[in-house]
C-alpha cells in the first residue's frame, strides 16, 4: 500500500501508479470515492474527483470498484444506486441511456452484487420514494453506495452534503488500481495523513 501526495500534484500521483502498479484485474477505470460520514450512517459517494465524464464502461467499473471498496472499509454489505435524473425509464436522453447500460454492464460483471439503476437520488435514499418509484428493488430507498454520472453531479453532490447536511468528507480515495495507492491534498494535516494511511491498509 502506497499513501503520497503531501508535496506532489495528484496527476502526479496516479501516473505514478498506474506506471507501477496498474489498474486491478478487470478494471480499466481509475477512479475515486469519499465516505461521507453522518452521525448514524456511512454513504460512498463516487466518482466525485478523477473522472469528468465516464463512459458506460467507466460507470460501471466505478460501481463495482466502490462497492469493494466500501465493503472493505466500513464492514458492510454495499447496496448500490446508479443515480440520474431519471427513475426507471421516467425520462428519456442519451445521458440516462449512459446510466441503464453502466448498470446492466455492472450487473452483468459482479452479478453478486447488490445494484440497481437508474434512480434518483430519492428514489434510492428515502424508503418510502424507493418503493413507490422502483417496487421490489434490491436497493431503492436504502442505497449506501451513490454512483453520480458524471463528475459535476458528484462534486456537486459531495460538497452540497458537507456544506448543507454538515457531513464528513474522508476523501478522495483513489481506487481502481491493483494495489491501494492512495493520494493526499498537499494542503493535507498530520490527521489526514493517518486517515488516508487507515482507509489505504482497510483497502489491503
Amino acid at each position: 500500500a502506497v499513501v503520497g501526495g503531501n508535496i506532489s500534484a495528484t496527476g502526479d500521483i496516479i501516473r505514478a501508479a498506474i506506471h507501477t502498479v496498474g489498474t486491478a484485474p478487470g478494471i480499466s477505470t481509475v477512479s475515486s470515492y469519499f465516505i461521507m460520514v453522518f452521525p448514524d450512517k456511512l454513504l460512498c459517494y463516487a466518482d466525485c474527483a478523477v473522472v469528468p465524464n465516464p463512459t458506460d464502461v467507466q460507470l460501471a467499473d466505478i460501481a463495482i470498484t466502490s462497492a469493494k471498496n466500501f465493503q472493505a472499509v466500513t464492514g458492510e454489505e454495499p447496496r448500490v444506486a446508479m443515480l440520474s435524473f431519471s427513475t426507471k425509464g421516467s425520462a428519456a436522453h442519451a445521458d440516462v441511456d449512459k446510466v441503464v447500460n453502466a448498470t446492466a454492464m455492472a450487473q452483468t460483471k459482479a452479478p453478486q452484487l447488490l445494484l440497481d439503476g437508474e434512480m434518483q437520488a430519492d428514489a434510492a435514499l428515502v424508503a418510502s420514494v424507493g418503493e413507490r418509484k422502483c417496487k421490489g428493488s434490491p436497493v431503492a430507498g436504502r442505497a449506501n453506495v451513490l454512483i453520480f454520472p458524471d463528475l459535476d453531479a458528484g462534486n456537486i453532490g459531495y460538497k452540497l452534503t458537507e456544506r448543507l447536511a454538515g457531513a464528513e468528507a474522508v476523501g478522495p480515495i483513489v481506487q481502481g488500481l491493483n494495489k491501494p495507492y492512495c493520494d493526499l491534498s498537499r494542503g493535507c494535516s498530520p490527521d489526514d495523513m493517518v486517515n488516508v494511511a487507515a482507509i489505504c491498509s482497510l483497502m489491503a
